[in-house]
């Protein structure tokens, strides 16, 4: 089947329905976890932020694969709230460890589906549930592709091959670089910093092999990393558009006294560090 734009329609694999993420997804469930998120992100970070490449426009009638960097236990929660931020219209899925989704059975209602690591079965199970997630051309993959946690100044960087796959199996889908990385700044609080690339077209590159389409992705990925490490090493928040509000101030002993000698002076206290930022 093609889709308006020529792009052909990917094939699914059927999927037990207590085993398939599309059916077991809760949009109830996800606007409230969503919100929680925010809360979240607001209370441990000082800001959430975009670098000014922008979101990345999707076209219409074709679904998405969004791979990235792999540098923090946060990477997944930035993908519900960014999701539900930048493409609500969009089901979002991704996946997890299959043994510690058993620990957290409540993310099955949101999207996540287990896989088992550098297993061949975990692969075939990605590349089938990948496939019957990309079935439904709204809908978006997100896959923290180094697949290990990973410093994000380390080189050269290194992809798992399963999103390769998918580019050879899934033609009409886009897939879209994102770098992420977590530095502090000049608060208490860690910057969470994001930096989308452009879409990808995979039949517009021209056949290629899985190890070219590995090679391909992370040079795309790594181009992207290295521009917003260059910006995170600025400290220029004006290189960014900033999506949440998250947390100031030292705290404890230190914000008292500065509150104190604000009161005494005769203005308003403000719990920022770094009035700039």
């Amino acid at each position: 089947m093609v889709r308006d734009g020529g792009a052909p329609e990917p094939q699914s694999s059927a999927l037990p329905p207590d085993d398939d993420p599309v059916s077991a997804l809760s949009p109830f469930l996800l606007k409230r976890f969503d919100g929680y998120l925010r809360w979240y992100i607001r209370r441990n970070f000082h800001a959430l932020r975009l670098s000014l490449r922008g979101i990345p426009r999707l076209l219409t009638g074709r679904p998405a694969v969004v791979f990235t960097n792999h540098p923090s236990w946060w990477d997944p929660a930035l993908f519900i709230v960014l999701s539900r931020m930048m493409y609500p219209e969009r089901p979002s899925f991704g996946p997890m460890d299959a043994e510690a989704l058993k620990k957290y059975g409540f993310f099955r209602r949101v999207g996540v589906f287990g896989i088992e690591p550098d297993t061949a079965r975990g692969a075939a199970r990605f590349l089938s549930v990948g496939g019957r997630v990309l079935a439904d051309s709204r809908a978006i993959l997100w896959v923290t592709a180094e697949g290990d946690f990973t410093d994000a100044r380390r080189r050269p960087v290194r992809l798992r091959r399963g999103i390769a796959h998918l580019a050879r199996r899934t033609p009409g889908t886009a897939f879209v670089p994102l770098a992420m990385e977590y530095p502090f700044w000049n608060e208490r609080y860690p910057e969470a910093l994001i930096s989308f690339g452009d879409p990808i077209l995979p039949e517009s590159e021209g056949p290629r092999t899985v190890d070219e389409w590995t090679d391909f992705f992370e040079a795309r990925l790594s181009h992207l990393m290295d521009d917003l490490a260059e910006d995170a090493i600025s400290r220029e928040a004006t290189r960014f558009e900033t999506l949440i509000d998250g947390s100031v101030g030292v705290g404890g002993v230190y914000d008292v006294w500065r509150r104190l000698r604000a009161v005494g002076a005769g203005r308003a206290f403000s719990a920022r560090h770094d009035e700039s930022a």
